[in-house]
């Protein structure tokens, strides 16, 4: 039985699409890793409690599959904000935070790590 889990959950994690731009910070990066613990053995994993491994399983197909989103559809694809899916989606893509990231340090800290990062010359003296 554990083997036909294992098989399920695998093809989960084959069909859930990994986000480019979100770099190892998306759902399925995080699901095919915690995969990959659960089921260390293989088809072999013994499984402590079934139970909750299939409604672990159920409950990420309704995630997959947009249960919710289809069974409550939205109004307006916009937020309280009125941000976009879109802009969400630029706005959270690591490129995007890490650029928001050094904007957010103060002009001395910028300033401070400019000139005291050690050219490659220092180093090899």
């Amino acid at each position: 039985m554990a083997a036909s889990r294992y098989r399920r959950f695998l093809r989960l994690c084959e069909e859930w699409p990994a986000e480019d731009s979100k770099q190892q910070r998306d759902l399925g990066y995080f699901l095919r890793q915690r995969v990959a613990q659960a089921f260390r053995e293989g088809e072999n994993t013994p499984i402590s409690d079934p139970e909750a491994c299939d409604q672990m399983y159920e409950s990420l197909v309704r995630i997959h599959t947009n249960f919710y989103k289809n069974k409550y559809p939205r109004l307006k694809d916009t937020t309280f904000t009125g941000v976009t899916v879109e802009d969400c989606r630029m706005i959270l893509a690591t490129d995007i935070l890490k650029q928001m990231e050094d904007m957010k340090k103060g002009t001395w800290k910028r300033l401070r790590e400019k000139f005291s990062a050690k050219k490659p010359e220092e180093d090899s003296k």
